[in-house]
């Protein structure tokens, strides 16, 4: 399981409990001028308060030079972190398995091409699979199944597929992008409950301002979540003020994670890289993003490969999110995705459920590919 680096809450190590060491300050050094003599006079001596009085109106005021001191050194209290891991989720039995029979490696090709691996990687992953078979003199289907599995584990398995959620830059902004009907809000919800359940404290930001129906879809998900939500004012706010209030009470409230939906119209490229600049840059004045995390609707095939391609040139994105895995025969385009995009997929959902959320698994996905259904 990867492991993350959360605030800490309750009871505070020793090394955070000192707020501020200050340099102490040296009294202020005040030079004077000499004490001034008045000379002795030969004219008529007055009388001794007139004296007193003429020397006090010759004299100058005395300068009095004031030494700069260095503003005080403040060391600010040590943030108290936490290494965790969050609660363990599987994907089950949620991936359709690739074969209705025994595998045939003169059939795997088409069938690869037609579950939207794509025609290269096709090709490559039977190649691949005769080869080792020949090597290793496997020809049953047990074994044939075994060495596709773990031919497709070793294919998918990447170094960046944890969150980003180590650096202890406190909170972590997630933004969520996506076309509208792939899962974004239901994705957001999925997650911050699972946070939740890890102790982690999180904050929603309805961003998608110019649909009541996503403000509300994501406000029902923080109730599930216990998660407080920051709502646009009105229809049509301007998304990146609602992201930068999110952040803000993030902030205030010493909270984990900020999680942000975003709009999912995609009229075109340069309304979409204006908005999501936007956003950015109100967020960033805050707070550094960690994720972008990118949702896609598995069911749509070959189309989630071009808005995929849309979104990665404008929005900076790190990961991909696949949803409904369990409700499409045509698995592989998440394998095409992370191939042809240099992408990782980092999270899948797998059903309806509130629980029916995961890390990605390679093993698991492939496992699910190439079980006995």
């Amino acid at each position: 399981m990867f492991k993350f680096l959360k605030r800490l809450r309750g009871e505070k190590p020793e090394t955070s409990l000192v707020a501020e060491q200050f340099v102490e300050e040296p009294a202020p050094v005040i030079h004077a001028e000499p004490e001034l003599i008045v000379p002795a006079v030969t004219a008529p001596a007055p009388t001794e308060p007139a004296v007193e009085k003429a020397a006090l109106a010759q004299a100058p005021e005395p300068v009095r030079e004031v030494v700069e001191q260095p503003a005080k050194t403040i060391t600010p209290e040590p943030l108290a972190l936490a290494e965790v891991e969050l609660p363990k989720r599987s994907l089950g039995s949620g991936i359709r398995s690739l074969f209705s029979s025994d595998v045939d490696l003169d059939d795997l090709e088409d069938i690869l091409i037609r579950a939207d691996f794509g025609v290269e990687a096709s090709l490559e992953i039977t190649e691949d699979l005769k080869r080792e078979a020949n090597k290793v003199g496997a020809s049953s289907d047990p074994e044939l199944r075994l060495l596709l599995k773990d031919l497709l584990t070793k294919r998918l398995t990447r170094p960046d597929s944890a969150l980003n959620l180590s650096s202890g830059d406190l909170p972590y902004v997630i933004l969520v992008v996506g076309v509208n009907g792939a899962g974004k809000t239901t994705t957001i919800g999925k997650l911050s409950r699972w946070l939740k359940d890890g102790d982690w404290n999180v904050v929603l930001g309805a961003a998608d301002t110019f649909r009541a129906a996503a403000v509300d879809q994501l406000a029902t998900w923080a109730q599930r979540a216990e998660s407080e939500i920051v709502r646009p004012e009105r229809e049509g706010q301007d998304p990146a003020s609602v992201a930068y209030q999110t952040v803000e009470l993030a902030l205030a409230k010493q909270a984990d994670i900020a999680i942000i939906d975003t709009a999912g119209r995609l009229q075109n490229k340069k309304d979409l890289m204006d908005e999501l600049g936007k956003v950015r840059r109100a967020v960033e004045k805050q707070a550094r993003i960690s994720e972008v995390l990118l949702v896609i609707d598995a069911t749509t095939g070959q189309n989630a490969m071009a808005q995929a391609k849309a979104f990665a040139e404008v929005a900076n994105v790190t990961g991909i999110v696949m949803t409904k895995l369990d409700g499409s025969a045509k698995g592989g385009i998440l394998y095409a995705l992370q191939q042809e995009l240099d992408l990782p997929v980092k999270l899948v959902g797998v059903g309806e459920g509130v629980n029916d959320f995961a890390f990605f698994s390679p093993e698991e996905f492939a496992k699910g590919l190439v079980a006995y259904k």
